[in-house]
């Protein structure tokens, strides 16, 4: 590589790091589809909507009927998108994989990111048929800010007020929830966070602060409205909570918090502490923690009781 070049290239991954989020983290790079795995891209779910109402869609080579798992990227609600979705892992286990992207907090204030969210899972409800997957055995799984959405589709099953748009013959209800690392709490987060995290959520040019439309402690009743554990009931399907330990961005004590609400409520939730983690994390036995969780509610179809 000529001295030019290599020059423009440090440039550019620098200036790519500068204009990220803060909270955006890393994710293990994914493996490579399946030979005859099929990929429907940039499909919209939202019929003529915004350029961001749109998801990837991967099909295993062989089979049918088969689980879906739909990824949510995280980035602060202000970044990231659904390209290369961890969950591509899964076409080699008998799953469907989705990834969404979603309206960001420049684009729409909260509740528009939990509407998107909500309007692709009816979609792909609608689509089930078309495509060969089951439209009663949706999982989904998310990070940081991904992670918050997730937690909110799982909690808001039987809320009608997020369900807007197209495909409202459809239930948004899923089944299963892997929340990583993902705010629960608006109004507890900077409390939990102290002086020594990376973020001040509390402040006017927070992420939560661009998602509310305001500073998070001015506008109690918007939060409130935003937090996931605003809505736990009974009813609500199997959470896996991961946070690392050491996560000086999003504290564990917002797991702490989900976690403790689910099982109050009666419903199954497991919260697995990663030991010295920060806000991101991988590796060979969280992927089997994952594929283990969704075998168990989504593969074994006996469990009727999970379908919504």
């Amino acid at each position: 590589m000529n001295d030019k070049r290599c020059v423009m290239l440090i440039c550019a991954f620098a200036a790519a790091l500068i204009s990220s989020p803060p909270a955006i983290h890393a994710q293990p790079v994914p493996p490579r589809l399946p030979d005859g795995a099929r990929v429907v891209n940039d499909a919209p779910y939202v019929k003529e909507g915004h350029e961001r109402q749109v998801l990837d869609l991967y099909l295993p080579a062989e089979g049918k009927d088969w689980p879906l798992v739909v990824w949510v990227h995280g980035g602060a609600w202000r970044g990231g998108n659904k390209d290369r979705p961890p969950a591509l892992r899964l076409l080699r286990e008998g799953y469907a994989v989705a990834s969404i992207n979603y309206r960001l907090s420049q684009h729409a204030k909260f509740p528009a990111q939990i509407q998107d969210a909500k309007a692709a899972i009816r979609w792909l409800r609608a689509q089930a048929k078309e495509y060969g997957y089951d439209s009663g055995r949706i999982g989904v799984w998310g990070a940081s800010a991904g992670g918050h959405i997730v937690a909110l589709l799982g909690t808001t099953g039987d809320e009608k007020e997020f369900d807007v748009g197209p495909n409202l013959d459809q239930s948004s209800a899923v089944q299963a929830v892997i929340d990583f690392f993902g705010p629960t709490d608006f109004l507890q987060i900077q409390a939990q966070t102290g002086d020594t995290g990376r973020l001040n959520h509390d402040a006017p040019d927070s992420p939560e602060a661009h998602l509310l439309g305001g500073p998070v402690q001015e506008n109690p009743e918007k939060a409130i409205h935003a937090n996931p554990i605003s809505y736990v009931s009974v009813d609500d399907p199997p959470f896996l909570i991961m946070h690392g330990e050491e996560d000086d961005v999003v504290p564990i004590g917002q797991s702490e918090l989900l976690h403790a609400a689910l099982e109050k409520a009666g419903v199954p939730s497991k919260l697995q502490r990663i030991p010295d983690a920060g806000h991101g994390f991988g590796g060979p036995e969280i992927e089997r923690a994952v594929l283990a969780f969704f075998n168990r509610h989504l593969q074994d179809t006996s469990r009727g009781a999970t379908r919504r």
